[in-house]
Protein backbone atom coordinates (compact mmCIF):
# COMPACT_ATOMS: atom_id res chain seq x y z
CA UNK A 1 0.00 0.00 0.00
CA UNK A 2 1.80 3.59 -1.06
CA UNK A 3 0.07 6.76 -0.73
CA UNK A 4 -0.70 8.98 -3.92
CA UNK A 5 -1.16 12.79 -4.28
CA UNK A 6 -4.53 11.88 -6.57
CA UNK A 7 -7.32 14.02 -5.87
CA UNK A 8 -10.69 11.92 -5.33
CA UNK A 9 -13.98 13.79 -4.62
CA UNK A 10 -16.32 11.14 -3.20
CA UNK A 11 -19.78 10.71 -5.30
CA UNK A 12 -22.75 8.12 -4.42
CA UNK A 13 -21.94 4.36 -3.47
CA UNK A 14 -22.31 1.62 -5.86
CA UNK A 15 -25.71 0.03 -6.11
CA UNK A 16 -24.77 -2.64 -4.35
CA UNK A 17 -22.62 -1.14 -2.11
CA UNK A 18 -24.48 0.90 0.60
CA UNK A 19 -25.70 -1.37 3.61
CA UNK A 20 -22.23 -1.31 5.31
CA UNK A 21 -21.68 2.22 7.70
CA UNK A 22 -17.89 1.05 7.81
CA UNK A 23 -18.35 2.55 4.15
CA UNK A 24 -19.10 1.83 0.56
CA UNK A 25 -17.69 1.30 -3.34
CA UNK A 26 -17.61 4.02 -6.13
CA UNK A 27 -16.69 4.95 -9.25
CA UNK A 28 -15.07 8.04 -11.03
CA UNK A 29 -14.07 8.27 -14.48
CA UNK A 30 -14.01 4.65 -14.52
CA UNK A 31 -12.06 3.61 -11.68
CA UNK A 32 -12.95 1.98 -8.61
CA UNK A 33 -12.91 3.32 -5.26
CA UNK A 34 -13.68 2.51 -1.37
CA UNK A 35 -14.23 5.34 0.71
CA UNK A 36 -13.65 4.43 4.63
CA UNK A 37 -16.45 5.97 6.59
CA UNK A 38 -15.85 7.14 10.34
CA UNK A 39 -17.51 4.04 11.77
CA UNK A 40 -14.88 2.24 9.85
CA UNK A 41 -11.79 3.91 10.68
CA UNK A 42 -10.38 2.13 13.25
CA UNK A 43 -11.10 -0.87 12.15
CA UNK A 44 -9.20 -0.11 9.26
CA UNK A 45 -6.17 1.55 10.73
CA UNK A 46 -5.95 -2.12 13.03
CA UNK A 47 -6.12 -3.87 9.27
CA UNK A 48 -3.22 -2.00 8.46
CA UNK A 49 -0.98 -1.37 11.26
CA UNK A 50 -1.73 -4.48 13.13
CA UNK A 51 -0.16 -6.86 10.07
CA UNK A 52 -3.12 -8.11 9.01
CA UNK A 53 -3.26 -6.52 5.34
CA UNK A 54 0.08 -7.28 4.87
CA UNK A 55 -0.25 -11.30 5.70
CA UNK A 56 -3.93 -11.38 3.84
CA UNK A 57 -2.41 -9.55 0.58
CA UNK A 58 0.73 -11.28 0.86
CA UNK A 59 -0.82 -14.66 0.98
CA UNK A 60 -3.36 -13.92 -2.19
CA UNK A 61 -5.76 -13.63 -0.08
CA UNK A 62 -7.11 -10.09 0.41
CA UNK A 63 -7.59 -7.56 -2.79
CA UNK A 64 -4.47 -5.31 -2.28
CA UNK A 65 -5.33 -0.94 -2.77
CA UNK A 66 -3.62 1.98 -2.79
CA UNK A 67 -4.63 4.69 -0.20
CA UNK A 68 -5.40 7.99 -2.15
CA UNK A 69 -6.09 11.44 -1.25
CA UNK A 70 -9.87 13.06 -1.12
CA UNK A 71 -9.64 16.42 -2.48
CA UNK A 72 -9.81 17.56 1.00
CA UNK A 73 -6.28 18.21 2.04
CA UNK A 74 -4.02 15.20 3.98
CA UNK A 75 -4.76 16.02 7.34
CA UNK A 76 -5.26 13.13 9.90
CA UNK A 77 -9.32 13.98 9.52
CA UNK A 78 -9.24 13.27 6.21
CA UNK A 79 -11.29 10.24 5.21
CA UNK A 80 -9.13 7.15 3.72
CA UNK A 81 -10.17 6.29 0.14
CA UNK A 82 -8.87 3.45 -1.57
CA UNK A 83 -8.22 2.51 -4.87
CA UNK A 84 -8.00 -1.38 -5.07
CA UNK A 85 -7.17 -3.98 -8.00
CA UNK A 86 -10.17 -4.31 -9.87
CA UNK A 87 -11.55 -7.47 -10.43
CA UNK A 88 -12.25 -7.57 -14.89
CA UNK A 89 -15.43 -9.78 -14.09
CA UNK A 90 -18.04 -9.85 -11.27
CA UNK A 91 -19.69 -12.96 -10.57
CA UNK A 92 -22.08 -14.12 -8.04
CA UNK A 93 -22.00 -17.36 -6.18
CA UNK A 94 -25.35 -18.42 -8.03
CA UNK A 95 -23.71 -18.36 -10.96
CA UNK A 96 -20.76 -20.56 -9.46
CA UNK A 97 -20.28 -24.03 -10.06
CA UNK A 98 -19.44 -26.72 -7.12
CA UNK A 99 -16.01 -26.74 -6.25
CA UNK A 100 -15.79 -22.35 -6.81
CA UNK A 101 -18.48 -22.27 -4.05
CA UNK A 102 -16.28 -24.89 -2.53
CA UNK A 103 -13.37 -22.93 -2.84
CA UNK A 104 -14.46 -19.42 -1.80
CA UNK A 105 -15.71 -21.33 1.46
CA UNK A 106 -12.57 -22.34 2.60
CA UNK A 107 -10.90 -18.94 1.45
CA UNK A 108 -13.24 -17.49 3.86
CA UNK A 109 -12.46 -19.65 6.68
CA UNK A 110 -8.63 -19.56 6.15
CA UNK A 111 -9.06 -15.33 6.12
CA UNK A 112 -10.93 -15.64 9.23
CA UNK A 113 -7.75 -17.96 10.97
CA UNK A 114 -5.55 -15.46 9.69
CA UNK A 115 -7.72 -12.62 11.27
CA UNK A 116 -7.86 -14.02 14.31
CA UNK A 117 -3.88 -14.59 14.74
CA UNK A 118 -3.53 -10.74 14.34
CA UNK A 119 -6.44 -9.87 16.94
CA UNK A 120 -9.62 -9.47 14.39
CA UNK A 121 -12.63 -11.06 13.17
CA UNK A 122 -14.24 -11.27 9.93
CA UNK A 123 -17.74 -9.45 10.99
CA UNK A 124 -19.33 -10.83 7.96
CA UNK A 125 -19.27 -14.41 5.82
CA UNK A 126 -21.15 -12.89 2.65
CA UNK A 127 -20.14 -15.10 -0.58
CA UNK A 128 -20.58 -12.19 -2.25
CA UNK A 129 -17.04 -10.70 -0.90
CA UNK A 130 -15.41 -13.59 -2.95
CA UNK A 131 -14.62 -12.54 -6.36
CA UNK A 132 -11.91 -14.94 -8.58
CA UNK A 133 -9.20 -12.95 -10.00
CA UNK A 134 -7.43 -14.34 -12.41
CA UNK A 135 -9.92 -16.54 -13.42
CA UNK A 136 -10.16 -19.65 -11.12
CA UNK A 137 -8.12 -17.69 -7.92
CA UNK A 138 -10.43 -16.62 -5.18
CA UNK A 139 -9.95 -13.82 -3.53
CA UNK A 140 -11.63 -11.62 -1.12
CA UNK A 141 -12.27 -8.08 -2.04
CA UNK A 142 -14.04 -6.50 0.91
CA UNK A 143 -11.25 -4.62 2.85
CA UNK A 144 -13.82 -3.29 5.37
CA UNK A 145 -14.75 -6.75 6.71
CA UNK A 146 -12.88 -7.31 9.65
CA UNK A 147 -13.64 -5.40 13.19
CA UNK A 148 -11.18 -5.83 16.23
CA UNK A 149 -11.70 -9.41 18.39
CA UNK A 150 -12.77 -9.18 21.28
CA UNK A 151 -12.06 -12.42 23.95
CA UNK A 152 -14.72 -14.13 24.83
CA UNK A 153 -16.79 -13.41 21.48
CA UNK A 154 -18.53 -15.68 19.26
CA UNK A 155 -18.01 -15.05 15.59
CA UNK A 156 -20.57 -13.01 14.85
CA UNK A 157 -20.16 -14.25 10.66
CA UNK A 158 -21.56 -17.97 11.66
CA UNK A 159 -24.85 -17.85 10.91
CA UNK A 160 -24.39 -16.70 7.51
CA UNK A 161 -21.11 -18.14 6.54
CA UNK A 162 -23.32 -21.19 6.87
CA UNK A 163 -25.88 -20.26 4.43
CA UNK A 164 -24.01 -18.56 1.59
CA UNK A 165 -21.70 -21.77 1.59
CA UNK A 166 -22.56 -24.47 3.62
CA UNK A 167 -26.17 -25.21 3.19
CA UNK A 168 -26.03 -24.57 -0.50
CA UNK A 169 -22.52 -27.00 -1.27
CA UNK A 170 -24.34 -29.80 1.38
CA UNK A 171 -27.57 -29.39 -1.02
CA UNK A 172 -25.74 -29.58 -4.47
CA UNK A 173 -23.58 -32.44 -2.87
CA UNK A 174 -26.17 -34.91 -1.29
CA UNK A 175 -29.56 -34.01 -2.82
CA UNK A 176 -29.78 -32.25 -6.17
CA UNK A 177 -27.21 -29.83 -8.30
CA UNK A 178 -29.51 -27.60 -9.29
CA UNK A 179 -30.70 -26.67 -5.92
CA UNK A 180 -27.66 -24.45 -6.16
CA UNK A 181 -29.73 -22.00 -8.23
CA UNK A 182 -31.66 -21.31 -4.29
CA UNK A 183 -29.02 -19.08 -3.75
CA UNK A 184 -30.68 -16.39 -6.53
CA UNK A 185 -33.59 -16.72 -4.60
CA UNK A 186 -32.67 -16.16 -1.03
CA UNK A 187 -29.61 -13.64 -1.81
CA UNK A 188 -28.91 -13.62 1.65
CA UNK A 189 -27.58 -17.59 2.02
CA UNK A 190 -30.06 -20.92 1.78
CA UNK A 191 -31.65 -20.72 5.51
CA UNK A 192 -30.61 -23.56 7.76
CA UNK A 193 -34.27 -24.34 8.30
CA UNK A 194 -34.64 -24.42 4.54
CA UNK A 195 -31.58 -27.07 3.72
CA UNK A 196 -32.80 -29.13 6.65
CA UNK A 197 -35.91 -29.87 4.92
CA UNK A 198 -34.29 -30.88 2.02
CA UNK A 199 -31.22 -32.59 3.06
CA UNK A 200 -31.80 -36.72 2.72
CA UNK A 201 -32.66 -37.83 6.28
CA UNK A 202 -29.48 -39.83 6.46
CA UNK A 203 -27.71 -36.73 6.71
CA UNK A 204 -28.89 -36.24 10.40
CA UNK A 205 -26.05 -38.63 10.97
CA UNK A 206 -23.20 -36.54 9.16
CA UNK A 207 -20.47 -35.06 11.50
CA UNK A 208 -20.48 -32.48 9.41
CA UNK A 209 -24.19 -31.18 8.89
CA UNK A 210 -25.78 -32.27 12.31
CA UNK A 211 -24.58 -29.56 13.88
CA UNK A 212 -23.90 -26.70 11.36
CA UNK A 213 -27.31 -27.52 9.59
CA UNK A 214 -29.60 -29.53 11.31
CA UNK A 215 -28.50 -28.49 15.09
CA UNK A 216 -28.54 -25.07 14.18
CA UNK A 217 -31.82 -25.19 12.36
CA UNK A 218 -33.57 -26.29 15.26
CA UNK A 219 -31.85 -24.39 17.54
CA UNK A 220 -32.85 -21.17 15.27
CA UNK A 221 -36.44 -22.01 15.80
CA UNK A 222 -36.17 -22.42 19.20
CA UNK A 223 -35.32 -19.59 19.94
CA UNK A 224 -36.65 -17.05 16.92
CA UNK A 225 -37.91 -14.60 19.42
CA UNK A 226 -34.77 -15.04 21.68
CA UNK A 227 -33.41 -11.09 20.72
CA UNK A 228 -30.57 -12.33 22.63
CA UNK A 229 -29.72 -15.03 20.29
CA UNK A 230 -29.26 -12.46 17.46
CA UNK A 231 -27.04 -10.20 19.02
CA UNK A 232 -24.41 -8.70 15.92
CA UNK A 233 -26.39 -11.18 13.02
CA UNK A 234 -25.28 -14.69 15.31
CA UNK A 235 -26.74 -18.00 16.01
CA UNK A 236 -24.49 -19.56 17.33
CA UNK A 237 -22.59 -20.05 19.74
CA UNK A 238 -25.78 -18.52 21.04
CA UNK A 239 -25.19 -17.51 24.70
CA UNK A 240 -21.93 -17.01 26.84
CA UNK A 241 -18.80 -16.44 25.81
CA UNK A 242 -16.60 -18.45 23.94
CA UNK A 243 -13.11 -19.61 24.39
CA UNK A 244 -10.33 -18.59 21.44
CA UNK A 245 -10.10 -22.07 21.24
CA UNK A 246 -13.40 -23.00 20.95
CA UNK A 247 -13.75 -20.55 17.85
CA UNK A 248 -10.72 -22.14 16.21
CA UNK A 249 -12.54 -25.41 16.98
CA UNK A 250 -15.56 -24.19 15.24
CA UNK A 251 -13.67 -23.24 12.11
CA UNK A 252 -11.93 -26.32 12.46
CA UNK A 253 -15.07 -28.24 12.14
CA UNK A 254 -16.71 -25.70 9.83
CA UNK A 255 -13.67 -26.83 7.42
CA UNK A 256 -13.53 -30.56 8.07
CA UNK A 257 -17.39 -30.38 7.22
CA UNK A 258 -16.46 -28.66 4.12
CA UNK A 259 -13.76 -30.53 2.79
CA UNK A 260 -15.67 -33.85 2.94
CA UNK A 261 -18.51 -32.82 0.59
CA UNK A 262 -17.88 -33.94 -2.87
CA UNK A 263 -20.05 -33.88 -6.09
CA UNK A 264 -18.95 -35.73 -9.44
CA UNK A 265 -19.96 -33.72 -12.61
CA UNK A 266 -21.93 -36.49 -14.48
CA UNK A 267 -25.29 -37.13 -15.32
CA UNK A 268 -25.57 -34.14 -16.93
CA UNK A 269 -27.12 -33.60 -20.98
CA UNK A 270 -23.61 -31.99 -22.20
CA UNK A 271 -21.52 -32.77 -19.41
CA UNK A 272 -19.74 -35.43 -22.00
CA UNK A 273 -20.35 -33.50 -25.40
CA UNK A 274 -16.81 -33.50 -26.03
CA UNK A 275 -16.52 -37.54 -25.41
CA UNK A 276 -17.87 -38.21 -28.63
CA UNK A 277 -20.59 -35.50 -28.97
CA UNK A 278 -19.41 -33.12 -31.55
CA UNK A 279 -20.05 -34.42 -34.99
CA UNK A 280 -16.41 -34.00 -35.43
CA UNK A 281 -13.55 -36.07 -36.63
CA UNK A 282 -10.45 -35.29 -35.33
CA UNK A 283 -8.95 -33.65 -38.38
CA UNK A 284 -12.01 -31.51 -38.44
CA UNK A 285 -12.32 -30.65 -34.68
CA UNK A 286 -8.14 -29.45 -35.40
CA UNK A 287 -9.23 -27.20 -37.96
CA UNK A 288 -11.75 -25.81 -36.20
CA UNK A 289 -9.50 -24.89 -33.48
CA UNK A 290 -6.95 -23.33 -35.40
CA UNK A 291 -9.10 -21.23 -37.07
CA UNK A 292 -10.95 -19.57 -34.22
CA UNK A 293 -7.22 -18.99 -32.83
CA UNK A 294 -7.22 -17.21 -36.51
CA UNK A 295 -10.15 -15.39 -36.60
CA UNK A 296 -9.29 -14.22 -33.01
CA UNK A 297 -5.72 -12.93 -34.08
CA UNK A 298 -7.46 -10.82 -36.81
CA UNK A 299 -10.16 -8.89 -34.34
CA UNK A 300 -8.26 -5.48 -34.22
CA UNK A 301 -7.47 -4.29 -31.85
CA UNK A 302 -6.84 -6.72 -29.73
CA UNK A 303 -9.93 -7.50 -27.49
CA UNK A 304 -9.28 -7.42 -23.49
CA UNK A 305 -12.14 -9.95 -22.49
CA UNK A 306 -13.63 -12.90 -24.52
CA UNK A 307 -16.97 -13.79 -23.98
CA UNK A 308 -17.48 -17.77 -24.53
CA UNK A 309 -21.11 -18.13 -25.09
CA UNK A 310 -22.28 -21.99 -24.71
CA UNK A 311 -18.41 -22.39 -23.75
CA UNK A 312 -19.38 -26.78 -22.20
CA UNK A 313 -15.47 -27.87 -20.78
CA UNK A 314 -14.15 -24.62 -22.36
CA UNK A 315 -11.93 -26.00 -25.28
CA UNK A 316 -12.43 -22.76 -27.45
CA UNK A 317 -11.75 -20.65 -24.22
CA UNK A 318 -8.84 -21.77 -23.99
CA UNK A 319 -7.59 -20.24 -26.95
CA UNK A 320 -8.42 -17.04 -25.79
CA UNK A 321 -7.66 -17.25 -22.06
CA UNK A 322 -4.00 -18.50 -23.00
CA UNK A 323 -3.53 -15.34 -25.38
CA UNK A 324 -3.93 -13.65 -22.13
CA UNK A 325 -6.98 -12.60 -22.53
CA UNK A 326 -9.29 -12.67 -19.94
CA UNK A 327 -12.20 -15.21 -20.66
CA UNK A 328 -15.58 -15.67 -19.20
CA UNK A 329 -17.14 -19.28 -20.11
CA UNK A 330 -20.58 -19.30 -20.01
CA UNK A 331 -22.49 -22.34 -19.76
CA UNK A 332 -25.48 -23.79 -18.50
CA UNK A 333 -24.36 -27.10 -17.93
CA UNK A 334 -23.08 -27.59 -14.28
CA UNK A 335 -21.02 -30.81 -15.13
CA UNK A 336 -19.35 -28.83 -17.95
CA UNK A 337 -18.60 -25.82 -15.80
CA UNK A 338 -17.48 -27.90 -13.38
CA UNK A 339 -15.17 -29.98 -15.25
CA UNK A 340 -14.05 -26.83 -16.91
CA UNK A 341 -13.43 -25.02 -13.10
CA UNK A 342 -11.31 -28.11 -12.25
CA UNK A 343 -8.76 -28.36 -15.31
CA UNK A 344 -8.23 -24.63 -14.42
CA UNK A 345 -7.06 -25.29 -10.99
CA UNK A 346 -4.83 -28.31 -12.04
CA UNK A 347 -1.33 -28.34 -12.01
CA UNK A 348 -0.87 -25.89 -15.14
CA UNK A 349 -4.54 -24.99 -15.86
CA UNK A 350 -5.39 -22.28 -17.38
CA UNK A 351 -5.31 -18.32 -16.00
CA UNK A 352 -7.53 -16.03 -17.09
CA UNK A 353 -10.55 -18.09 -17.44
CA UNK A 354 -13.43 -17.59 -15.55
CA UNK A 355 -16.20 -20.49 -15.89
CA UNK A 356 -19.76 -19.42 -14.77
CA UNK A 357 -23.38 -21.54 -14.87
CA UNK A 358 -25.65 -19.61 -16.87
CA UNK A 359 -28.55 -20.42 -19.19
CA UNK A 360 -28.59 -17.42 -21.81
CA UNK A 361 -32.59 -18.40 -22.36
CA UNK A 362 -32.70 -17.72 -18.91
CA UNK A 363 -29.69 -15.53 -17.60
CA UNK A 364 -29.01 -13.63 -14.12
CA UNK A 365 -31.40 -10.93 -13.72
CA UNK A 366 -30.78 -7.57 -11.82
CA UNK A 367 -31.74 -8.69 -8.16
CA UNK A 368 -32.12 -7.38 -4.88
CA UNK A 369 -32.82 -3.74 -3.26
CA UNK A 370 -34.18 -1.56 -6.30
CA UNK A 371 -33.30 -4.26 -8.72
CA UNK A 372 -29.94 -3.11 -8.70
CA UNK A 373 -27.90 -4.99 -5.84
CA UNK A 374 -26.47 -7.72 -8.05
CA UNK A 375 -26.41 -6.86 -11.50
CA UNK A 376 -27.72 -9.03 -14.18
CA UNK A 377 -25.50 -10.93 -16.79
CA UNK A 378 -25.79 -8.58 -19.53
CA UNK A 379 -25.26 -5.47 -17.63
CA UNK A 380 -21.94 -6.80 -16.70
CA UNK A 381 -21.12 -7.73 -19.82
CA UNK A 382 -21.98 -4.29 -21.73
CA UNK A 383 -19.84 -2.44 -18.50
CA UNK A 384 -16.90 -5.14 -19.36
CA UNK A 385 -17.50 -3.57 -22.82
CA UNK A 386 -16.85 0.19 -21.48
CA UNK A 387 -13.30 -0.62 -20.58
CA UNK A 388 -11.90 -1.89 -24.23
CA UNK A 389 -12.46 -3.72 -27.17
CA UNK A 390 -14.96 -7.30 -25.92
CA UNK A 391 -15.52 -10.30 -28.31
CA UNK A 392 -17.50 -13.28 -28.01
CA UNK A 393 -17.71 -16.96 -29.10
CA UNK A 394 -21.27 -18.65 -30.33
CA UNK A 395 -19.63 -22.13 -31.05
CA UNK A 396 -22.03 -24.49 -32.05
CA UNK A 397 -24.98 -22.62 -29.91
CA UNK A 398 -27.19 -20.96 -32.72
CA UNK A 399 -28.81 -23.67 -32.77
CA UNK A 400 -29.76 -24.67 -29.53
CA UNK A 401 -31.35 -20.98 -29.08
CA UNK A 402 -33.31 -21.23 -32.93
CA UNK A 403 -34.13 -24.65 -32.77
CA UNK A 404 -33.98 -25.88 -28.94
CA UNK A 405 -35.35 -22.61 -27.46
CA UNK A 406 -37.94 -21.55 -30.40
CA UNK A 407 -35.72 -17.92 -30.78
CA UNK A 408 -35.74 -16.39 -33.59
CA UNK A 409 -32.57 -15.44 -35.63
CA UNK A 410 -32.92 -11.69 -35.67
CA UNK A 411 -33.80 -11.76 -31.98
CA UNK A 412 -30.23 -13.55 -31.57
CA UNK A 413 -28.58 -11.56 -33.37
CA UNK A 414 -29.87 -8.23 -31.69
CA UNK A 415 -28.38 -9.32 -28.85
CA UNK A 416 -25.23 -10.59 -29.75
CA UNK A 417 -24.81 -7.04 -31.15
CA UNK A 418 -25.99 -5.71 -27.54
CA UNK A 419 -23.17 -7.95 -25.97
CA UNK A 420 -19.65 -7.56 -27.80
CA UNK A 421 -18.24 -5.76 -30.94
CA UNK A 422 -16.64 -8.75 -32.73
CA UNK A 423 -18.19 -12.25 -32.94
CA UNK A 424 -17.10 -15.62 -33.27
CA UNK A 425 -19.62 -17.87 -34.49
CA UNK A 426 -20.47 -21.31 -36.03
CA UNK A 427 -23.44 -22.25 -38.33
CA UNK A 428 -24.94 -25.09 -37.94
CA UNK A 429 -27.46 -26.42 -40.97
CA UNK A 430 -29.92 -28.54 -40.51
CA UNK A 431 -28.93 -31.84 -41.65
CA UNK A 432 -26.33 -31.90 -39.04
CA UNK A 433 -26.76 -34.67 -36.78
CA UNK A 434 -26.97 -32.45 -33.69
CA UNK A 435 -29.58 -30.37 -34.87
CA UNK A 436 -31.54 -33.66 -36.00
CA UNK A 437 -31.14 -34.62 -32.42
CA UNK A 438 -33.20 -31.72 -31.57
CA UNK A 439 -35.57 -32.50 -33.92
CA UNK A 440 -35.74 -35.95 -33.39
CA UNK A 441 -38.87 -35.48 -30.54
CA UNK A 442 -40.55 -32.55 -32.21
CA UNK A 443 -42.14 -31.70 -35.34
CA UNK A 444 -39.96 -29.27 -37.65
CA UNK A 445 -41.60 -25.68 -37.44
CA UNK A 446 -38.38 -23.89 -38.28
CA UNK A 447 -38.61 -23.16 -41.95
CA UNK A 448 -36.19 -19.89 -41.67
CA UNK A 449 -33.66 -22.01 -40.26
CA UNK A 450 -31.44 -21.45 -43.22
CA UNK A 451 -27.69 -20.23 -43.64
CA UNK A 452 -29.01 -17.20 -45.83
CA UNK A 453 -31.59 -16.17 -43.20
CA UNK A 454 -28.89 -16.40 -40.93
CA UNK A 455 -26.58 -14.05 -42.87
CA UNK A 456 -29.57 -11.91 -43.57
CA UNK A 457 -30.37 -11.82 -40.05
CA UNK A 458 -26.77 -10.72 -38.52
CA UNK A 459 -26.41 -8.54 -41.81
CA UNK A 460 -28.67 -6.35 -40.22
CA UNK A 461 -26.78 -5.94 -37.19
CA UNK A 462 -22.79 -6.94 -38.24
CA UNK A 463 -20.60 -6.69 -40.90
CA UNK A 464 -19.87 -10.35 -42.04
CA UNK A 465 -15.74 -9.98 -42.55
CA UNK A 466 -15.40 -13.38 -43.24
CA UNK A 467 -16.62 -16.97 -43.76
CA UNK A 468 -15.13 -20.24 -43.98
CA UNK A 469 -16.60 -24.14 -43.88
CA UNK A 470 -14.99 -26.49 -42.08
CA UNK A 471 -13.52 -29.07 -43.72
CA UNK A 472 -15.20 -33.07 -42.97
CA UNK A 473 -18.42 -30.65 -42.04
CA UNK A 474 -21.52 -29.13 -42.91
CA UNK A 475 -20.59 -26.40 -40.77
CA UNK A 476 -19.01 -22.80 -41.25
CA UNK A 477 -17.42 -20.37 -39.29
CA UNK A 478 -18.06 -16.38 -39.11
CA UNK A 479 -16.25 -13.38 -38.12
CA UNK A 480 -19.06 -10.34 -37.33
CA UNK A 481 -18.06 -7.07 -36.53
CA UNK A 482 -20.82 -4.75 -35.17
CA UNK A 483 -22.31 -2.01 -37.21
CA UNK A 484 -21.84 1.89 -35.66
Amino acid sequence: MSEQSESVSVPAAESSSFRDPSGYVFQRDGVLYRQVNPAGRDAYAQLMQGGLYDALTGGNLLIPHEEVATGKGTSQDAPPVLRPERIPFVSYPYEWCFRQLQEAALITLTIQREALRFGMSLKDASAYNIQFRHGSEAIHIDTLSFEPYREGSPWVAYRQFCQHFLAPLALIANAEVRLGHLLRIFLDGIPVEVAARLLPLRDRFSAALLPHIFLHSNAQQRHANDGALFQSGSSAPPLGTVSRVALLGLLDSLESGIRRLAWKPSGTEWGDYYEGGTNYVEAAFTEKKTRVAQLLREIAPAPILVLDLGSNTGVFSRIAAERGIYTVALDSDPAAVEKNFRACRSPGGTANLLPLVQDLTNPSPDLGWALSERRSLFDRCREAASHGVTAAFALALIHHLAIGNNVPLPRIAALFADLAAHWIVEWVPKEDSQVQRLLATRPDIFPDYTQAAFEGAFAAAFHIESRAAISGTQRTLYRLRRRE
